[in-house]
């Protein structure tokens, strides 16, 4: 079955009503510690901390390896990514939006579920297999729940689906999932594919949110 392309979980709701949580979220970000350290860090996102903990927990990324960022931008995964494999390893990462250039990191924009992004992606690799795929991928949100969870899931789903096409065989892959209608199928699912796979809540999760991140190691091949 050919997917849909990611342009329509997209189009359309990069503009939200300023509403109370949306309010809410704004005023948490400004005064957020993370995003603050970010700053001070020069790290393009507070999200950069969460794949930096997972990192320290789970010895993900080393020197050296190749590592696979699906839905990259602006690029805080990937910056930290591009900084651990250093200059003998190699980050290829892609995003429908665009992204600034990185150390160690090659930049495909565009759908990676179309044909053409996808064969870039090959190209790029050179015929490697990435030693870990991550994924912070995330839709812009509509504010309907039941939408929402469904947009979100369906993104996870295209990056296990890349895992199993292209990562090495006793590779590892990191993903983003919000908790909720589909969610523990997918984990399931899994771990058909895995030898071990944990669920972390890195501190710079906010409380509030019902995301987690699903470590899986040792890919079945």
């Amino acid at each position: 079955m050919r997917w849909p392309p990611l342009s329509l979980i997209f189009r359309g709701t990069s503009v939200m009503k300023r509403s109370k949580s949306s309010r809410r979220w704004l005023d948490e970000h400004v005064n957020d510690p993370y995003v603050k350290q970010a700053q001070k860090d020069g790290l393009r996102s507070r999200s950069s901390y969460k794949l930096i903990e997972l990192n320290e927990k789970d010895k993900l990324i080393r020197p050296g390896m190749l590592l696979m960022d699906l839905g990259s931008a602006p690029g805080g995964w990937s910056q930290v990514a591009g900084r651990l494999v250093g200059e003998k390893g190699r980050v290829v990462a892609t995003d429908i939006l665009p992204m600034d250039p990185l150390d160690n990191v090659d930049f495909i924009q565009g759908d990676f579920t179309e044909d053409a992004v996808f064969q870039q992606l090959l190209d790029t690799l050179d015929g490697r297999q990435p030693d870990l795929i991550v994924s912070d991928i995330a839709p812009n949100l509509s504010g309907v729940a039941v939408a929402d969870q469904a947009s979100s899931m369906y993104l996870v789903e295209l990056t296990l689906d890349m895992a199993r096409k292209v990562l090495k065989p006793n590779g590892n892959y990191v993903v983003k999932v919000f908790q909720g209608e589909g969610s523990d199928d997918f984990l399931r699912d899994v771990r058909t594919s895995f030898e071990k796979v944990v669920v972390r809540k890195p501190a710079a999760s906010r409380p509030r949110s019902n995301e987690v991140y699903l470590v899986a190691k040792g890919f079945k091949g």
